[in-house]
């Protein structure tokens, strides 16, 4: 492989007018710095020309085979991803237009699969394939400049040069696609709109849902911009669930005889995976949670196929925790745990063995009162378990009415849901912990590496050449994002005081950079947003649509924040200028905050019944609005239910239960870098803990099946077959993760009734019309 010159290619696109200086490199840098930015490529492995680069004190790589085996995000930097970066411009008419176009799709699929029985996000994988096509179409069938060049129509080539500026490149495939994912991954907040739809008979109008959307999206995005030296420009920054993204965009456009094969691999596995998505997903459903214990006890006692249900069940939402279950659908398994470390995934492995014990433990011990509610559920419930009446409790102002309490009495959750509540506890306190101790230095040296612009990371490195998006850009979007959650505040049916909006602002801002750190260094992060709803419950007493928008405005702002620090990383890895980088990312949280609202509208008013359900179907589920709504009932009943005279007082100090153990590992550490074979630091105890909690909703007979794809690509690819590892495991699971969401976007409007009525498919062996997918019929479900 050729090295390519930036400037060499400059002029192979032209960029919009007016906007030339986003493109273009720095002019101010010296010529020592460009020449010490030299990066040769040779036979798909970087050549360092400075020694700067890298730092002098890094492990050598381990190589297998002559092959390096990729295991830390050096090894990423230096093996997996290539620096090359031909110049082509980015920000162009064209990717602007399918960006924008393709927003829709991904908003909508995003909204779609959060009422989904098994959370999954939208593969950028599947958005990037379709920009692709309609990209390379455009520059084909679109009038080009050289069609009039030299004729008496010349004067229209500036025009057609915008219009269509030449072969679709990278960089513009790029920033079409951030668009769209960025679109797609900022819809969380719209959940909060579908809770009261659903729970408190209120139509958000379209503004307000608008405004309260961008304001929780780009005040993450402002924060991002202030900690990017930490969380974007190190090597160990990784976001490892983007690498398959990486290597799909440079494969299709790096043109190279050694693509030619991870070209034809990656249209056969999308081509398979496509066409067998649809069986068992819609006509073979079994396929989803094949499970030999359950087939085999149709015969046994009632008491006893419901401890089988319980314990092996799981292909349908809320069934039961799906051990030894295999599921056969891609949609549900995804290329997450091809790509997420094996470090990281061990780590929750541990945890999921843990979550079969201490839930069925917690159930059968009656532990919190369980045996009088489903055994999963996210639902709250009176105390003789049926649904809680909680608008009797709450009336139409939304705030607590004590007699009404006294009558109906106090909610109940279900132990599962109790025993999540306090393990995500447990997940933020070991968090907050293992950053501060094991992770702080390291924080400190990369600001510094940051502002002396000597972080040794390559891709770093090389996009020195480029404008970087000044600081005060962040702290105006900042500014502009409390101003529109301020005026939803004041002028909304947010029942949330004006002083308790700043106060969640400033709760996200502290746990922002502990989350990003954990999710960019190991591909997964713990969820923070038990923390929010406990100090929403303790500043609103008695008001759960409040502590709906205090838990919105606090823990949105960390996931939008750690999904845009994943595109700003992905960004560096493809070498698009930072200011192109800003208004990509930009444009598209504000379509996705319109989209989404508009998607969720549609499908709460056509699926009402089954979202408010505590079980739901194996197509849709209520489990995310659901458990909102529990969260911010419960919360705002916070001394009655969370006090020390309260039935789960041991939620809340969970938060301070889960620091202390790894405050004796850090101490073990200090003393013993490595007991046997494992790295003491390695223990990731807030992974573990949120693992204990893995199957407490939803779907869980894919459990093992990912458990298995982690295992094959992570422990035996990665490790023995590092060279075929580097060249396709990346793209495979973009392949299978594209063709699988392509499917399930077709079939979602055409007969799973997002827009409508949903169409069943004729019922067989393999589509059961009664009970549960997978056979395991207990629990009433055959009622």
């Amino acid at each position: 492989m050729e090295k390519s010159s930036y400037d060499d290619n400059i002029e192979a696109l032209p960029t919009l007018a007016g906007l030339p200086s986003l493109d273009t490199p720095t002019k101010e840098k010296d010529d020592a710095d460009a020449n010490s930015d030299s990066i040769e490529i040779a036979d798909e492995k970087l050549v360092r020309s400075d020694s700067s680069y890298f730092d002098p004190d890094d492990e050598p790589p381990v190589y297998h085979n002559g092959e390096p085996v990729i295991t830390t995000g050096k090894d990423v930097s230096r093996f997996a991803v290539d620096v090359r970066d031909d110049g082509d411009a980015a920000l162009t008419l064209r990717s602007l237009v399918l960006g924008t176009m393709f927003a829709g799709m991904g908003a909508a699929l995003s909204q779609i699969y959060t009422f989904k029985p098994v959370q999954a996000g939208v593969s950028t994988v599947f958005l990037l394939l379709l920009v692709y096509t309609f990209g390379n179409a455009w520059a084909r069938l679109f009038p080009k400049a050289t069609w009039v060049d030299g004729t008496r129509f010349s004067r229209l080539s500036p025009v057609f040069r915008v219009i269509n500026p030449g072969p679709f490149s990278l960089k513009e495939h790029v920033v079409a696609t951030l668009v769209a994912s960025t679109a797609s991954g900022s819809s969380s907040a719209v959940q909060n709109f579908a809770v009261q739809k659903l729970y408190y008979g209120t139509n958000v109008d379209a503004t307000t849902a608008v405004l309260a959307t961008f304001s929780t999206a780009c005040f993450g995005y402002g924060l991002v911009g202030l900690l990017r030296p930490i969380s974007v420009y190190p090597s160990e920054m990784v976001y490892w669930s983007n690498l398959p993204t990486v290597s799909v965009f440079q494969v299709l456009h790096f043109d190279t005889a050694g693509n030619a094969k991870r070209v034809k691999i990656f249209w056969t596995a999308f081509a398979a995976m496509f066409c067998f998505e649809v069986i068992p997903s819609y006509i073979f459903p079994v396929l989803n949670g094949v499970n030999i214990i359950c087939l085999a006890t149709q015969n046994a006692p009632a008491g006893a196929v419901d401890v089988i249900t319980n314990l092996f069940g799981g292909a349908d939402g809320n069934e039961g925790l799906g051990l030894l279950s295999f599921s056969f659908d891609w949609q549900y398994i995804g290329s997450g745990y091809m790509s997420l470390p094996l470090i990281q995934q061990a780590n929750t492995w541990i945890g999921i063995g843990l979550c079969y014990v201490v839930v069925m433990g917690i159930y059968y011990s009656n532990t919190w009162n369980s045996l009088a509610f489903p055994m999963l559920s996210t639902s709250i419930f009176s105390s003789n378990g049926s649904i809680y009446h909680q608008s009797a409790v709450f009336g139409t102002n939304f705030q607590l009415n004590q007699t009404a309490l006294e009558e109906v009495g106090l909610p109940a959750l279900t132990g599962s849901n109790a025993w999540a509540n306090l393990v995500a506890n447990l997940a933020i306190g070991g968090l907050v912990a293992h950053v501060v101790l094991f992770w702080g230095p390291y924080a400190v040296q990369s600001f510094k590496l940051a502002y002396n612009r000597t972080q040794p990371d390559p891709h770093y490195q090389a996009m020195r050449k480029y404008d970087e998006a000044p600081w005060y850009w962040y702290a105006v979007l900042l500014a502009l994002s409390f101003f529109a959650g301020l005026i939803v505040v004041l002028k909304g049916q947010t029942t949330l005081p004006w002083w308790s909006y700043i106060v969640a602002l400033l709760l996200g801002a502290f746990i922002t950079p502990f989350s990003t750190l954990l999710f960019a260094r190991m591909g997964n992060g713990v969820a923070t947003n038990q923390l929010m709803k406990m100090v929403a419950g303790a500043i609103n007493p008695g008001r759960p649509v409040a502590n709906l928008y205090f838990s919105m405005w606090s823990h949105d702002v960390v996931a939008t924040s750690i999904n845009l620090a994943g595109d700003l990383k992905m960004g560096q890895y493809l070498k698009i200028p930072p200011r192109v980088m800003f208004l990509t990312q930009v444009w598209g949280t504000i379509l996705g905050a319109l989209i989404n609202y508009v998607v969720m509208v549609s499908v709460v008013d056509a699926q009402r019944e089954i979202l408010v359900d505590p079980i739901g179907t194996n197509v849709w589920s209520g489990q995310v609005p659901q458990s909102l709504n529990s969260a911010a009932v419960t919360w705002s009943l916070a001394k009655e239910l969370y006090g020390f005279n309260g039935p789960y007082w041991t939620i809340p100090m969970a938060l301070i239960f889960g620091m202390v153990p790894t405050i004796f590992q850090w101490f073990i550490h200090k003393r013993w870098r490595k007991i046997g074979p494992v790295q003491v630091d390695s223990v990731l105890l807030p992974v573990i803990y949120q693992g204990t909690a893995w199957m407490t909703a939803g779907v869980n007979s894919t459990v093992t099946s990912s458990i298995v794809v982690g295992l094959v690509s992570q422990l035996w690819l990665r490790r023995y077959h590092p060279g075929w590892y580097k060249k396709y495991n990346y793209i495979l699971g973009g392949a299978l993760d594209g063709g699988a969401q392509v499917m399930i976007f077709i079939l979602s409007f055409a007969v799973f009734g997002a827009s409508g009525k949903q169409k069943t498919f004729p019922v067989w062996a393999g589509n059961p019309g009664q009970g549960n997918v997978d056979y395991c019929n207990g629990n009433g479900a055959l009622d």
